[in-house]
């Protein structure tokens, strides 16, 4: 009878030793892998991975670490323009992470190139870029983890929203210095400063009701036509298969726009009103049916010619 308790201690042994030495092996990789990242991070926030560093790093076990990853294609033969604008927005994003004061291994950035890791496009079946994906810690990616562009831009301010959707991380976005706001109203107060001064004696322009007409045109045209969408959303101006080399300036969606759409939208409202500063009721007259009928060519002859197509301005004054 004595010899069972020791017997079942040596089974326990047998059994729970190869077990006990299995989970230290797990966790002496996954300690690699964190110290591997967390080096490549200090170098870069942004970490560019191939084929083998993807699968490693990204792909296989043991990972208790997210990782987003931008899928682009940056190569000047590539001729991608919406791939260089997202890589700056996703510069940042990465920049602000990694210098915050939050900064932690729970999350990295990551980019793989197409012309790096053309076999990493080849295993995700992914023919579009850019495009971004959030690989859990745990589990394999959702339909959630896969950023929606087409519909929210490429903003950095909207991929930390996603993120912090998809990792319950909270990243405040830090843009670098931009002196093109202050330079611009510096030089308005000038301009209206040396107006002020030069016709002190008689500020009767002040009440110049073309004038003032003209300036509420300018921003009536440019909120009707989409240009605080693009503000806010960060779209790119067009998009460019990158396989067949097609532009294309409408977005094939309702529920997004490019740039160039705002622009095309505006120049139809801008046609119809060349002749505003003319007083003749007739002309007027003439104005306001040339805008009638721009109005109709965007919300019926566009759609003809792309069924899909509904400009994001059209759907808010709906």
């Amino acid at each position: 009878m004595a010899a069972l308790p020791a017997l079942a201690l040596l089974l326990l042994l047998c059994w729970g030793g190869p077990r006990a030495a299995g989970q230290k092996r797990k966790e002496m990789v996954l300690s690699e892998k964190v110290n591997q990242l967390m080096e490549w991070a200090s170098k870069r926030s942004v970490i560019r991975m191939n084929g083998d560093k993807f699968r490693r790093f990204v792909k296989a076990p043991p990972r208790n670490y997210s990782v987003i990853v931008m899928f682009t294609a940056l190569q000047p033969h590539r001729q991608c323009v919406v791939c260089k604008q997202a890589d700056e927005e996703y510069q940042i994003l990465a920049n602000s992470w990694r210098y915050s004061s939050a900064f932690t291994n729970k999350i990295f950035f990551a980019m793989v190139d197409f012309d790096e890791g053309s076999d990493v496009f080849q295993m995700l079946n992914m023919n579009s870029a850019p495009t971004f994906i959030n690989f859990p810690a745990k589990g394999k990616p959702k339909r959630g983890d896969t950023y929606e562009l087409q519909v929210r831009g490429f903003a950095a301010e909207q991929l930390a929203r996603w993120v912090a959707d998809r990792t319950d991380v909270n990243i405040r976005v830090i843009r670098p210095p931009n002196y093109a706001g202050p330079l611009m109203l510096g030089l308005l107060l000038a301009v209206i400063s040396g107006l002020v001064y030069l016709r002190g004696s008689n500020l009767d322009f002040l009440y110049n009701k073309t004038g003032w007409a003209f300036v509420a045109l300018c921003f009536v045209l440019a909120m009707t036509s989409g240009q605080m969408w693009n503000h806010i959303r960060g779209p790119p101006y067009a998009h460019k298969n990158p396989h067949t080399g097609q532009m294309s300036y409408i977005h094939g969606s309702s529920q997004a726009q490019f740039v160039a759409e705002t622009h095309i939208v505006l120049l139809f409202s801008i046609l119809p009103t060349e002749k505003h500063m003319l007083h003749s009721p007739k002309q007027s007259h003439f104005a306001v049916h040339r805008h009638t009928e721009q109005q109709t060519y965007c919300r019926h002859i566009i759609p003809e010619l792309h069924p899909n197509y509904l400009p994001s301005s059209l759907l808010d004054n709906n």
